[in-house]
């Protein structure tokens, strides 16, 4: 039986939240809709204090954005870039076009085709997340991705030094200097001087998050990543500075990011939460991590491993840091998770930064049905048919005319009665059935 030692915000004070948001989402995309790029320059000058004729990045400014780095920053980038495409070109070695003969003269198969334009957001409100860069713009890249189109809001009133490094590093074709709502509304419905893309990825912040799900079927979106979620399951071989270091270091991303402990030691989770104490009096990100462990933090203590499990699938949570004894035991039997951490020796930052596994993942229980960003969430699985012999053909048009009839599609069925009597030499009457 599980007990919670710590419990977040009540569900109904989030739903509130979560109300609010959709509203103001709401009203913002309708005004984009309306008024284009004055609409996005009047929200840019209202929510981030950034004005511009022209939010687009001339190729002076990047230049000069990557001077103000250093080379080692140069050198971090490019490595955490390598680790991203190296894993994604295995990835899309993964997957293949087929093409085969299922019967005698019937011949089906699949391409995958990517999308031709992609809007890549990159947050940077109050951190350059330059790592979402790398996870969105290269992964379209090794998808084969015609067009990419990145969009980052400004950082103390310009454009960040490094996000920018890391969107032209990465190949991006259209580089903005613009955030929230705007950004991701200017992308998907377009404006005078933003063409439209067909599919919007990245993570953001909840007004991101919603923007993209009320756009989705305008456009296609990679999955809903909103606020940063960190599930740690952890046993008595654990500690509690650890446990508390890296939930903590995914606290730091915002305030409504919810960080929980799970454990089968009671006094793991008592330490554990000292410790969040203790860090936090020295963490300078700790204005943020503390309101986030507040509200949304959490310590479970459970019985076992088994229950670990149950619980882990039904929170369904973006990031799984497992530090037992065996964390292969979680990874055969977890199925509910955005991505996992098996062991000490990696961590969530690892993953965020430069590993090679993209960052981008569901949350709010998203993982129950979705995975991560990958090259497959670019890539269009299209099929194909060709029929090669008329006996072929008056055979499946066999099949087909009697389940029409089945149906009582009389159009449907002539599609392949037609058929049948030009390539089958049957004589079947007009709106009937092949016997």
């Amino acid at each position: 039986m599980e007990t919670w030692l710590k419990r977040g915000s009540e569900a109904s004070g989030i739903a509130e939240a979560d109300a609010r948001v959709r509203e103001t989402v709401e009203a913002i995309l309708a005004d984009v809709q309306a008024r284009g790029d004055q609409a996005v320059r009047d929200l840019s000058i209202r929510f981030d204090k950034w004005e511009r004729d022209d939010y687009r990045l001339s190729d002076t400014e990047i230049e000069a954005c990557l001077s103000q780095l250093r080379p080692r920053d140069i050198e971090d980038i490019e490595f955490a870039q390598a680790q991203v495409r190296n894993f994604a070109q295995h990835q899309r070695e993964a997957l293949r076009d087929i093409e085969v003969e299922t019967l005698p003269g019937v011949v089906l198969g699949h391409r995958n085709i990517p999308v031709q334009a992609a809007g890549c957001y990159v947050p940077g409100g109050k951190y350059p997340l330059l790592a979402s860069a790398h996870m969105s713009v290269i992964t379209a890249k090794v998808a084969g991705v015609p067009r990419i189109v990145t969009c980052a809001p400004p950082y103390h009133g310009k454009p960040a030094p490094a996000i920018v490094a890391a969107q032209h590093l990465a190949g991006a074709d259209e580089i903005y200097c613009l955030g929230g709502i705007q950004a991701v509304a200017a992308m998907a419905l377009g404006t005078e001087s933003i063409a439209t893309v067909d599919m919007l990825v990245g993570p953001g912040n909840a007004f991101v998050a919603e923007a993209k799900r009320q756009l989705f079927g305008r456009v296609g979106i990679d999955l809903f990543a909103g606020p940063t979620e960190t599930l740690v399951i952890a046993d008595e071989t654990s500690d509690g500075e650890i446990c508390a270091t890296d939930l903590l270091g995914q606290a730091e991303h915002g305030p409504d990011s919810p960080a929980i402990l799970l454990t089968t030691s009671e006094r793991l989770a008592r330490d554990t939460i000292a410790e969040i104490e203790r860090l936090l009096r020295i963490l300078p990100t700790a204005p943020i991590a503390r309101v986030a462990w507040e509200n949304h933090g959490a310590v479970i203590v459970v019985e076992d491993e088994a229950e670990m499990v149950a619980v882990a699938n039904r929170l369904a949570f973006e990031h799984v840091q497992v530090m037992t004894r065996d964390p292969d035991y979680f990874l055969a039997n977890m199925t509910n998770y955005g991505a996992l951490f098996l062991g000490a020796r990696t961590n969530v930052a690892y993953g965020d930064k430069a590993i090679g596994t993209n960052h981008t993942l569901p949350t709010k229980r998203a993982a129950r049905y979705t995975g991560g960003l990958w090259v497959g969430k670019f890539l269009k699985t299209c099929t194909y048919q060709r029929v090669l012999t008329d006996e072929a053909s008056a055979r499946i048009g066999g099949h087909v005319s009697r389940l029409c009839a089945l149906e009582g599609f009389v159009g449907h069925g002539e599609q392949a009665n037609i058929r049948v009597r030009r390539y089958g030499g049957r004589n079947v009457p007009y709106g009937g059935t092949v016997d």
